[in-house]
């Protein structure tokens, strides 16, 4: 019987070419999208989960208490490693790090080899906690020595030309401080989101500044991980672990909690102290489009194979006659279904061989196709499933036929197969506006969020690190700099300007109890507003001209609001008085408000030299900078960063979605127009002596196109109506995200409605119109 069934596979291939190779190029496509989301969601859900036993470590994050509402940041305070592994007795390993987000790249050197690498601060647990594989040295004690620094392999090799026999050699760090090298390990893997180079002892930053300052309970930046004994019950222990401020100051506006450090990456977006979500909300919607994509391919074969019943009519009939059962065409049709579906797989497999390398420039990830026990079960669900899904439909209607009407030729289709077909119709169309309304949405937010002004001109603004000879002679080098051609100003600062960074609460006269206010702290040299190119509301920038200005301070629109001052010039916080209030400016993402932000004079402590270029001559200031630099800094790299490549980067995920979206929208239109085009030809085919009896009545090409084209137009035009409204719904949710958005204008949502119908009507027109235009004596000599 399998045999038989097979040979009739493969009999009825040759005999509905058409119909195949459309089901074929639909299928291949839709799983070949499929698999590519497959495995970006697998390597988004394995991020952090490198580590043995990830289950059992955990990170403290707290939150802090303001007025406007609760803020969960990952950082804490050094001393609460080491009193979480001495308390608690669920805890077995406990460090604090200073992380490579914030400690940053640095230069280390071997002779005259000079690099600059990315580097962390860890506790002596810290490789009992992570398992980075050591290749040279003992987790327990390759960090018990405050000079001991451990490299990866790469960096290894690059110092010292191999892996071999270098334990126990000299690094020197910024050309000023000798490290012992106690241990090699292997190049952290792309799945982890701590990526570092060299690791440091904690024990080293208590004798650096400005590291030292971070080793009291009153410090926050550090981030504390620990690795819990099996069978901890996490609830009990975060009680204890949450009482722990409270215990040291009643007054306190912070609580610590722990949270499993693997989840952190997808789970990360707290609101007012809830997890609400983060990454994981672009692996549930990628998710959702790699179905509905397999939907839409599905509902085509749906539609084609039972539009193309007629032709089958005398198989089934035959068999029903000498006495098959229904269960024999449920499973006939059923496995000619799946069978169909791994053909279509072994296209879709070497597609995604094609085009996974591009895939992988747009996720900036190096995914392979490389089939484990685990990718091959999940391809061989979702391929049975499709087939399955695709095939249930055709597979129940076929088998429910009656012989006797077949065999008497008295067999015609029913309303309701009619109304199913056009429902699916309508199903694939809805959801393929949808995408299209989604991807207009995100590109425009996008576009907005890229043009936004940001209260200060961030083009052309150069950045680099203080370091080395630098940071003692500062003012001697910005001053050589302004004077470099193509230069047009340049001062420093300690903020990025992208991202928080440091922030305090404030006291002010008429300072209601209940307001808690967090303020960032913005601390510059003088030159830096008018480098920047902010704007003054009121008052007046940092000047030398002045020489109270150390003791001077500047806010931002925002924190006078939420101080409720009014006439602020003059006024004094503390020891410091309003000098100026700078006009608001971004300095984080468009997903989060303006935060209250005051400027303070703090010529010794910044940490980045930020440099106006003029327009048009880029690349031969860059030249001299580098010149200029290496020659005052001799031993440092200068590695350098355009302040808005930075500050867009704050969107990439936002980019990469409305890229991917971009494609995959198309696909699914694909993949519809080619069920609708079979579709066509099937009606054109049903229809042509009504066709050809029309052309004879003296009806036009036109006239008969039309008449053809009509109907699929018709259900084309339900799907909007119903795909608008959802498309609504789902873009503004998505919206909300933002605290500065686009509004939804009428014609994305228009322009989506013609887009689908124009390349639907393109689609059953050209079929149409090749119909209408086909002589019609040749059909009515066949009646």
């Amino acid at each position: 019987m399998l045999k038989h069934n097979i040979l009739f596979f493969f009999r009825n291939i040759k005999r509905q070419k058409n119909t195949f190779l459309i089901n074929i190029i639909g299928l291949s496509t839709g799983l070949a999208c499929t698999l590519l989301i497959v495995l970006w969601v697998v390597d988004e859900l394995n991020v952090d989960k490198l580590h043995a036993n990830h289950e059992r470590i955990y990170q403290v994050i707290e939150h802090l208490e303001f007025t406007d509402g609760i803020q969960t940041i990952t950082e804490t305070s050094s001393p609460m490693a080491e009193l979480l592994k001495e308390e608690m007795p669920e805890v077995e390993y406990a460090t604090a790090t200073i992380p490579p987000s914030w400690f940053g790249d640095h230069v280390l050197s071997v002779d005259e080899n000079n690099l600059k690498a990315t580097g962390q601060l860890i506790g002596e647990d810290y490789f009992n906690i992570f398992s980075f594989s050591l290749i040279e040295g003992d987790k327990n004690n390759v960090m018990s020595d405050p000079n001991s620094i451990v490299i990866s392999k790469t960096l290894a090799i690059n110092l010292f030309g191999s892996t071999k026999n270098v334990v126990g050699k000299a690094v020197e760090f910024e050309k000023k401080r000798q490290f012992q090298v106690s241990g090699i390990f292997e190049d952290v893997p792309a799945n982890s989101t701590v990526q570092f180079d060299f690791a440091l002892s904690t024990e080293a930053s208590k004798e650096e500044t400005p590291w030292n300052s971070l080793n009291t309970w009153n410090s926050s930046g550090p981030r504390v991980y620990v690795s819990l004994k099996e069978g901890t019950n996490i609830s009990a222990l975060n009680a204890k672990v949450e009482m722990i401020r409270k215990s040291r100051n009643e007054n306190t506006i912070r609580t610590a909690t722990l949270v499993p450090f693997s989840e952190h990456y997808l789970h990360g977006t707290y609101e007012n102290g809830k997890q609400v979500g983060g990454r994981i909300k672009y692996v549930r919607l990628f998710s959702i489009i790699a179905l509905i994509i397999l939907t839409i391919a599905c509902i085509n074969f749906m539609n084609l194979s039972t539009a193309r019943a007629s032709k089958r009519l005398k198989e089934i009939g035959i068999k029903k006659a000498v006495g098959a059962k229904r269960k024999v065409f449920v499973f006939q049709f059923l496995g000619e279904s799946i069978l169909m579906v791994f053909m279509a797989l072994s296209i879709a497999l070497i597609m995604v061989a094609i085009f996974l390398p591009q895939f992988n420039i747009i996720i900036a990830k190096q995914l392979t196709l490389t089939f484990n026990v685990n990718l091959v079960l999940i391809i061989l669900c979702i391929t049975v499933f499709t087939g399955l899904i695709a095939g249930s439909y055709p597979a129940f209607y076929l088998s429910s036929l009656n012989a006797v009407a077949i065999l008497k030729g008295k067999w015609n289709s029913s309303v309701g197969e009619l109304w199913t077909r056009k429902g699916l119709v309508i199903t694939q169309f809805t959801l393929s506006v949808v995408l299209i309304v989604s991807v207009l949405v995100v590109y425009k937010q996008v576009e907005f969020v890229q043009n936004q002004n940001l209260g200060y001109d961030q083009d052309n603004i150069v950045q680099f690190r203080i370091e080395g000879k630098i940071k003692d002679q500062l003012q001697t080098f910005v001053s050589e700099v302004k004077k470099l051609p193509g230069i047009k100003n340049a001062s420093s600062t300690t903020h990025s300007m992208v991202g928080h960074n440091w922030s305090t609460t404030l006291n002010w006269e008429g300072k209601e109890s209940d307001n808690v206010t967090q303020f960032q702290i913005v601390g510059v040299d003088y030159g830096l507003i008018e480098t920047l190119g902010m704007e003054m509301a009121m008052g007046r920038s940092f000047s030398r001209e002045f020489g109270t200005d150390s003791t001077s301070i500047i806010f931002n629109e925002t924190a006078i609001k939420a101080m409720g001052i009014e006439d602020p010039i003059g006024k004094m916080i503390g020891n410091r008085t309003i000098i100026g209030t700078v006009k608001d400016f971004h300095f984080k993402s468009l997903h989060d408000k303006v935060e209250p932000l005051f400027m303070s004079l703090m010529p010794e402590g910044v940490n980045k030299v930020m440099a106006r270029i003029e327009a048009g001559k880029e690349k031969e200031t860059l030249n001299e900078l580098q010149a200029f630099y290496e020659t005052f800094n001799p031993g440092f790299p200068f590695e350098y960063q355009f302040l808005d490549h930075n500050y867009q980067a704050l969107y990439t995920s936002e980019k990469r979605v409305a890229t991917l979206s971009k494609y995959f929208a198309g696909m699914a239109i694909l993949i519809s127009c080619l069920g609708l085009f079979g579709l066509a030809i099937f009606t054109a085919e049903r229809r042509r002596k009504e066709i050809s009896i029309r052309k004879v009545l003296g009806q036009s090409v036109s006239q008969v196109t039309i008449m053809l084209s009509r109907e699929f137009a018709e259900l084309v035009l339900l799907s909007i109506v119903i795909a608008l409204p959802i498309a609504y719904f789902l873009t503004q949710n998505w919206l909300s995200g933002f605290a500065y958005h686009i509004p939804l204008q009428v014609w994305y949502f228009l322009g989506a409605g013609f887009i689908a119908l124009l390349v639907a009507i393109l689609t059953v027109g050209l079929q149409a119109i090749q119909a209408a235009n086909k002589p019609p004596v040749n059909a009515l000599r066949e009646g």
